[in-house]
């Protein structure tokens, strides 16, 4: 297991309610799982976070199964909503 902070970027910090969080996890799935279970979290979080990009310390996570991203300790996970514009 891991420890580091996952960050919430645009919808997904509005839907999270906060800007940041510590994580404890082996892989990204688990640290998603782990946020999405967090008291006061509802369906409209859930919504953004499962179209949202993820980078981990700064690498694009792209395509990849989140179960086979293994998070580094004190690593940062970027949760991206998707952006409107250009």
């Amino acid at each position: 297991m891991a420890r580091g902070t996952m960050r919430y970027w645009a919808a997904a910090k509005a839907a999270a309610g906060t800007h940041e969080e510590p994580y404890e996890a082996g892989n990204l799935a688990e640290a998603i799982e782990a946020a999405l279970a967090r008291d006061g979290r509802g369906a409209d979080f859930a919504r953004v976070v499962g179209r949202s990009s993820f980078l981990i310390d700064g690498d694009p996570v792209g395509g990849r199964p989140h179960a086979s991203v293994e998070l580094p300790e004190g690593g940062v996970v970027e949760v991206l909503p998707p952006f409107a514009g250009g």
